[in-house]
């Protein structure tokens, strides 16, 4: 079997437990868009499609999964490899006030930022319907034309050899979302962030959690995971984000 790529994660139970991530969901009503950022149309969905897969040539394309596409690909997967990508680490950096925020109580999701490793997977898509997932996937990923810079593609190892992978990084180019946020920050904001889709705490409970099953452990994210927990325990019992 082939030798794991990724330390395994703490014995010591995960402190953001379903009960208290429990405390930060509620019904959100969709407010629409990011405000001052433009919905990406058809057009330019198709223009990105085109490009990744100009640039993909006749390869296969593998998607290199850190956060939600691991644990909800919403693609259809017809492989998938652990994989780490060095000169990367996974970060809660994009800002947003929706989704799984508001502009009242704003959050952060992850995106890969420059330094360190990052493990995951790649995740490979179908050959027989390869644009019509590429196209499901870019359209969940980039949902607006200032960040179609945000997908790039980053070389992994994984137990079969080194390969190129799409994946989606904070570019500050031309989004000022993207900025490196301390930790006790970050872990403000995760605790406070509930939209439509869900919160920013669960999020991060169910992406440590798919982790912590694939033996990978993240220090920060297991840092953040626990900031979290104690903020929401000092909540009251009844009380809610």
């Amino acid at each position: 079997m082939p030798k794991r790529l990724a330390a395994k994660t703490p014995s010591f139970a995960m402190q953001l437990t379903p009960q208290l991530v429990a405390k930060t969901l509620k019904f959100v009503e969709d407010e629409g868009p990011e405000p001052n950022w433009t919905p990406i149309s058809s057009a330019q969905l198709d223009d990105l499609v085109s490009r990744v897969e100009e640039e993909a040539g006749d390869e296969e394309i593998w998607v290199f999964a850190y956060g939600s596409l691991m644990w909800n690909p919403g693609f259809e997967v017809a492989a998938s490899e652990e994989a780490v990508a060095y000169g990367w680490h996974r970060s809660f950096s994009l800002r947003i006030e929706r989704f799984r925020a508001t502009s009242d109580a704003p959050g952060l999701m992850l995106a890969l930022r420059r330094g360190g490793s990052c493990s995951g997977l790649v995740l490979k898509l179908p050959c027989t319907t390869k644009r019509e997932n590429l196209r499901t996937l870019l359209a969940r990923e980039i949902r607006y034309a200032e960040v179609c810079d945000m997908a790039r593609w980053v070389a992994v190892k994984t137990p079969t050899g080194i390969r190129p992978a799409l994946t989606f990084w904070a570019s500050s180019k031309q989004s000022p979302l993207t900025e490196k946020i301390p930790l006790e920050e970050a872990a403000g904001l995760i605790a406070q962030a509930c939209g439509p889709a869900g919160s920013c705490a669960e999020y991060l409970h169910r992406t440590v959690l798919d982790l912590a099953g694939r033996n990978i452990y993240d220090r920060n994210l297991w840092q953040l995971q626990q900031m979290v927990a104690a903020r929401l325990r000092a909540l009251p019992e009844d009380d809610r984000i």
